[in-house]
């Protein structure tokens, strides 16, 4: 049975779009305010940056001697959702926005070496590598930031462009290098696809708060690499690892949660919504990113839903078979923004019937209706399990889930609600 043929069993798709009823989008934004709520409540340290949550919504105190350990993704991922927060006009997401700009600055930043370390607890960083997946979120919050006003922000972002540019952009091969030791010095000769992926969000995010088209030609340039030649060339399959050659690594195993072997559906969802957005930045000159974007999402969900319970495997061996068969609630996150937008710029009704079916499943097994989060991971059976993440990990993949399909799909989140704002009716 082709991906055709299965998102077109019924699930209900008479009627129009659901992005066009009025009922839903009123539905999706309450999730979103449920998030914000959920997250807003008690993820504040008073000694900076954020507690992440267990399921209740407390702080997870897993090291309280020493100080609470803080993750530059963490940090920047909170500072990026109530950025959205403060367009939307949620009161208290300003304080929110502060308290993470100002750990980022002065705890996260090392003032002696440049750049941010990886972790850090109320005293010393507890990882002090520099790595370009902690950075493009840096990159990211900061944009974020400059279009709320916050006056960290120019600082920030000229600080972190800067470093991208001259420690990590390697303008040979029009991708980033990946990670290093507080000094600079090299640790690896690895390669990944997932640090440049979330760069070339953060990309077009910096090229959006400040129109410098270098951000949009280094985000396509990255593009090219990781999809029109490397997923392309692969079958549609986003490949994750790769040496310093840029070859890819099919044995390569890794953290389980930023390096997993084989290939992660959920990443290629994501890359079809990102390519889509970065056509529609350029002016739609590319005429290859619709059609991988196309592609991607076409291969992934035949590949990578599972047909029996619903949901995406989390990963994939490179013959197609779930590696890593639980369930993760952000590729599904990224599965139903990835069909909002491709359904809004290319108009096909594939789309629908997948943002239909994964809103479904989300709805039914990954909204957290007591608590007001979502379940991190489900076992096969759909049942929740904690075997990757403790309690709620952060907001950012399931509040943009409920906020994109919302706006228009000519850019992100921030965009969409400075230019034309957040309509329910």
């Amino acid at each position: 049975m082709t991906a055709d043929q299965r998102a077109l069993d019924w699930i209900g798709t008479t009627g129009p779009r659901l992005v066009q009823r009025p009922a839903h989008r009123r539905w999706l934004f309450e999730r979103a305010s449920d998030l914000f709520a959920f997250f807003g409540r008690a993820t504040h340290n008073p000694h900076g940056g954020f507690f992440t949550l267990d399921a209740q919504g407390r702080p997870n105190r897993t090291n309280a001697t020493a100080g609470v350990e803080r993750q530059l993704h963490d940090t920047t991922r909170m500072v990026h959702c109530y950025a959205i927060a403060n367009l939307l006009g949620i009161p208290g997401s300003d304080r929110v926005i502060d308290h993470g700009m100002s750990f980022l600055w002065n705890r996260h930043r090392d003032a002696a070496h440049g750049g941010y370390f990886w972790a850090v607890n109320d005293d010393v960083p507890t990882n002090a590598t520099k790595q370009a997946y902690g950075h493009a979120f840096v990159l990211l919050a900061a944009s974020s930031a400059r279009i709320v006003g916050h006056p960290l922000a120019d600082a920030m972002l000229s600080d972190v462009t800067e470093i991208l540019r001259t420690r990590f952009w390697d303008a040979a091969i029009g991708a980033t290098t990946e990670e290093y030791a507080a000094d600079w010095s090299a640790i690896s000769d690895y390669r990944g696809q997932n640090s440049n992926m979330h760069l070339t969000e953060a990309l077009m995010a910096a090229f959006e708060a400040t129109g410098d088209r270098e951000y949009l030609s280094m985000a396509s340039r990255i593009a090219e690499l990781i999809i029109n030649r490397h997923a392309r060339g692969q079958g549609w399959r986003v490949a994750e690892h790769f040496d310093n050659g840029w070859n890819v690594d099919r044995n390569y195993s890794g953290d389980p949660m930023f390096r997993p072997r084989g290939t992660t559906p959920g990443h290629a969802l994501e890359w079809s919504r990102l390519l889509i957005q970065l056509w529609q930045l350029g002016g739609r000159q590319s005429s290859w990113m619709p059609e991988a974007a196309s592609a991607l999402f076409a291969h992934t969900v035949d590949i990578g839903w599972d047909r029996a319970t619903g949901g995406f495997f989390y990963t994939l061996d490179w013959a197609d078979r779930p590696d890593q068969p639980d369930h993760f609630w952000w590729p599904c996150a990224e599965g139903a923004a990835a069909a909002a937008v491709l359904g809004d710029a290319l108009d096909d009704t594939l789309y629908e019937a997948w943002y239909r079916r994964i809103w479904g499943t989300i709805a039914n097994h990954f909204i957290d209706w007591t608590n007001g989060s979502w379940f991190p991971e489900l076992d096969a059976r759909m049942k929740p399990v904690s075997r990757v993440f403790i309690g709620r990990p952060d907001i950012y993949h399931a509040v943009q889930a409920c906020l994109i399909p919302l706006l228009p799909s000519t850019g992100s989140v921030t965009r969409g609600l400075v230019e034309t704002g957040l309509k329910l009716d």
